[in-house]
């Protein structure tokens, strides 16, 4: 039965038609498949799907927020956050980078999402542009689009047996007189890519060439493998450039907590504050309190970490290069790696999604398609996220060599 005055509903029809073309963030919609799978097929799934450490939070920092439970610190906070928080973030930045940076240019929020979307909100207008390195973490683009603001692509630069690189001249070529921003991730997700200091330098120095805005996010900074890591807070002249966006999700394993933090020049954090506050009024207070107990350390939890994720790194890279068709190289940073699979694809036939879904549904094992990420650059290539133990690292590739040799050896036959 159709209701009546259905078709005149504001609800139904006033949705602003680019909220109907975002897309979500395909490791989410892959934890749904994967379950399914294991469901209906009874399969035990293994996924290298979503970005988010297996490790349990630490327990010092678990402790903390019993603690704030048990004190009844259950209230709201200052929207910028707790300034025992706020301090313990300028202290790390300033320890480590020499970034001088105030307790009063830190803006905590929920997650570093939300950091992203109110740097985003506080300087992009419709129809400004916003370079875009791709591959890319979906939330910079489609923040934009919510926005009205234009995202253009700009290939990174994929050297074989290497990774992926910064091509600088694409992004200078790219600058039009509407260009306002310019999206640096680093260490870099989807690829786990570790962009080199001199590459860092050079961004910088076209950002103050073109009057950009960097938007910095290094929320990976603690996995840094091999290679030196420059941060943007290094440069004497950030608060002139930089938008800095970081969190405690990966680093302290703390990805439900919801905490992150976006650190600005003080004039330019006072006035972003006054939109945090109508949008999330403050970061969870339990949190917070957690959050300093995780920055004040002890830090040897998160270095023990790290130690593990190279390892798997090393391990990843291993079974990867076993695997006919497949392109690995050694990422330096993050969890990920992003290997080329498009010769093999030719060979089978298949398109990008076609063969994840594929390696699921016949094998349960979760990847996620290149092409997520978000538009053209990812095609021909898949994402596997090494936040899963040695051993099913090893199983799972192996599933995953096993059904590609069959698949070959299937076409060969026909």
């Amino acid at each position: 039965m159709v209701l009546a005055g259905l078709a005149d509903s504001p609800v139904l029809n006033g949705l602003r038609s680019v909220v109907e073309t975002l897309r979500g963030e395909a490791g989410f919609v892959y934890i749904a498949k994967a379950r399914r799978v294991a469901r209906e097929k009874g399969i035990d799934v293994i996924s290298f799907g979503v970005g988010q450490p297996d490790i349990p939070t630490f327990p010092h920092i678990i402790e903390e927020g019993k603690r704030a439970l048990d004190e009844r610190f259950t209230g709201y906070t200052e929207t910028a956050g707790i300034p025992e928080l706020r301090e313990a973030i300028a202290d790390y930045l300033n320890g480590r980078y020499g970034a001088g940076v105030s307790p009063d240019e830190v803006i905590v929020t929920t997650g570093a999402k939300t950091a992203i979307f109110l740097a985003l909100a506080s300087f992009l207008d419709p129809g400004d542009e916003i370079l875009v390195p791709e591959p890319s973490y979906p939330a910079y683009p489609e923040a934009a689009r919510a926005l009205g603001a234009v995202p253009r692509f700009v290939p990174l630069r994929w050297i074989p047996g290497r990774g992926f690189e910064l091509d600088l001249e694409a992004l200078e070529a790219a600058v039009t007189p509407r260009t306002r921003m310019v999206v640096l991730t680093n260490p870099h997700n989807p690829t786990g890519a570790l962009f080199s200091p001199s590459q860092v330098d050079e961004l910088m120095e076209l950002a103050r060439r073109k009057g950009l805005i960097v938007l910095a996010d290094e929320i990976y900074d603690n996995f840094v493998y091999e290679g030196g890591f420059k941060s943007v807070l290094e440069h004497s002249d950030w608060r002139d450039y930089v938008l800095y966006i970081n969190g405690h999700s990966k680093t302290f394993s703390m990805t439900g907590w919801r905490l992150g933090y976006l650190v600005a020049r003080r004039e330019i954090a006072q006035k972003l504050t006054r939109l945090a506050v109508n949008i999330y009024s403050c970061a969870p207070s339990i949190s917070q309190r957690a959050g300093v107990a995780a920055l004040r350390g002890p830090w040897e939890p998160v270095r023990e970490m790290v130690e593990e994720f190279r390892r798997r790194r090393d391990v990843v890279v291993e079974e990867l290069s076993r695997i006919p068709g497949f392109e690995p190289y050694v990422p330096r940073g993050a969890f990920y790696i992003f290997p080329r699979v498009v010769g093999l694809l030719d060979r089978l036939g298949m398109e990008t999604e076609e063969f994840v879904d594929h390696m699921l549904e016949e094998r349960g094992v979760v990847m996620l398609p290149g092409t997520v990420f978000p538009e053209t650059a990812g095609r021909g290539y898949v994402r596997l996220s090494y936040a899963v133990s040695v051993e099913k690292i090893r199983e799972g590739l192996a599933r995953v060599r096993e059904e590609v040799e069959r698949l070959l050896a299937e076409r060969g036959r026909r």
